[in-house]
């Protein structure tokens, strides 16, 4: 819903009012104040409005072994993410070392939920920015055999998460330290099959995007996990400045700002406003993709490193294809066995896990007492983190057209958001914008 209200400022300066109500495509709610004088953004604030959820004190006081499987509510999309993430940091509190098939299946539960999730995001909320649509609903008989594809490529995604982890959503099978089922060997082949398929639907999709002329560019810091394949867990932080270190340091590097006007405090790190998400990851881990990858999307690859926001989308549609080869290899190559684990002991401890998710870096740290209940914990999520920046690239993108019609430039603020496929809790409707 659009409403425009012209009123008279004081000294007879014309103040515009513009506020768009309940738009969709962006997970979660929030809106957006925007305040013009004398043809200068003053600011862009994004105002994250979802009524706080209180996690970090949700946590305390619960059984450790227990918490991944509570964590994993906080988020539906992603939620083999905060279950990863959050099962780390457990297994490393209580000094406990997973087993090689373990971190091989959270690896391929992982890259399930990478291609749902990026599928969700491209196909169902970007995919009508392309052709000038409202929904991807109305895109018409012309675009039947693309959207076919984009529920294929989804469809894999969730049969990967289902055979590995039990269920897409709240995955029923990933525990502290261990998976308590194994994929059975004709769902496996299955699922071969058509991750197969969806790899050629993913190279179009690349082409796609690539060939998107929605352009950004913005001097951002980038922050992100490097793994030695590209397998969004285990790794090194690394950032666009060089820094190079260890996981359980990222606390370390972030200073906590308050945002007095959202409901989500936000980030910065060493200091300074930075972006996480896909294109973080592709301009400074792209080196580690899928040696197929690398070989089949090499054009696309060349964009990067890269300034655009829009970039992301590309970043995300490349990171599907990695993810499609890699649990190809995988799968074709790893027989699943049954195994005897080493019993968790409990004591007392801290530990920190750190993963990308979808959207960018996803720390937890959590404190356990002798007893194994969790005496602290601390949840930092990708898109606070991306917050700041988002307000700036806004901003910047508001002030370069000023003399736009206001119905298209509230449209182009929404594009630039999603661009950057933020998650405020997980509802359906997002921006409102106030003019002044």
């Amino acid at each position: 819903m659009h409403r425009f209200e012209d009123v008279e400022g004081a000294g007879g300066n014309s103040v515009e009012h513009i506020h768009v109500d309940n738009m969709s495509k962006v997970e979660g709610h929030g809106k957006l104040d925007i305040k013009v004088k004398n043809g200068k953004v003053e600011y862009a604030k994004l105002k994250i409005t979802e009524s706080k959820r209180f996690y970090t004190q949700a946590i305390r006081n619960k059984f450790a072994l227990s918490l991944p499987l509570m964590t994993s509510r906080i988020c539906g999309t992603c939620s083999i993410a905060h279950l990863t993430c959050c099962s780390e940091a457990v297994e490393r509190a209580l000094d406990y070392t997973p087993s090689d098939q373990t971190l091989l299946l959270r690896k391929l539960s992982l890259y399930g939920m990478m291609i749902r999730d990026h599928a969700l995001h491209l196909f169902m909320f970007c995919l009508p920015d392309l052709f000038g649509k409202d929904s991807v609903l109305d895109l018409g008989e012309e675009h039947d055999d693309l959207v076919k594809k984009a529920f294929a490529i989804k469809s894999a995604g969730n049969e990967l998460s289902k055979a590995i982890a039990g269920r897409a959503v709240h995955a029923t099978f990933a525990e502290v330290g261990k998976f308590s089922h194994l994929p059975d060997p004709d769902t496996v082949k299955k699922v071969i099959a058509e991750l197969k398929v969806a790899r050629d639907y993913a190279i179009e999709a690349i082409e796609l995007f690539y060939n998107w002329n929605a352009s950004l560019e913005l001097d951002s810091d980038f922050v992100a996990l490097a793994t030695k394949d590209y397998s969004f867990f285990r790794g090194n932080i690394v950032d666009s400045n060089g820094l190079h270190t260890s996981e359980d340091r990222y606390w370390d590097y972030l200073e906590r700002i308050v945002m007095p006007y959202s409901e989500a405090t936000s980030y910065k790190f060493e200091g300074r406003e930075y972006m996480v998400g896909a294109l973080a990851r592709m301009n400074l881990n792209r080196d580690a993709l899928h040696v197929d990858t690398r070989k089949d999307a090499a054009k696309y690859l060349s964009a990067f490193p890269s300034k655009n926001i829009y970039h992301n989308n590309l970043a995300q549609a490349i990171e599907i294809l990695h993810s499609i080869d890699h649990s190809i290899e995988i799968l074709e190559s790893s027989q699943f066995t049954q195994e005897q684990h080493e019993p968790l002991c409990i004591k007392e401890g801290d530990g920190v896990g750190l993963i990308e998710a979808p959207r960018g870096t996803l720390y937890y740290m959590v404190s356990i007492d002798k007893t194994g209940k969790v005496t602290y914990g601390n949840i930092i999520v990708p898109t606070q983190q991306n917050q700041m920046i988002m307000e700036r690239s806004t901003a910047k993108l508001v002030q370069n057209n000023l003399s736009m019609d206001r119905h298209m430039l509230e449209h182009e603020i929404e594009k630039l958001i999603r661009a950057y496929d933020p998650c405020m809790s997980c509802a359906s409707h997002f921006l409102k914008v106030n003019w002044r």
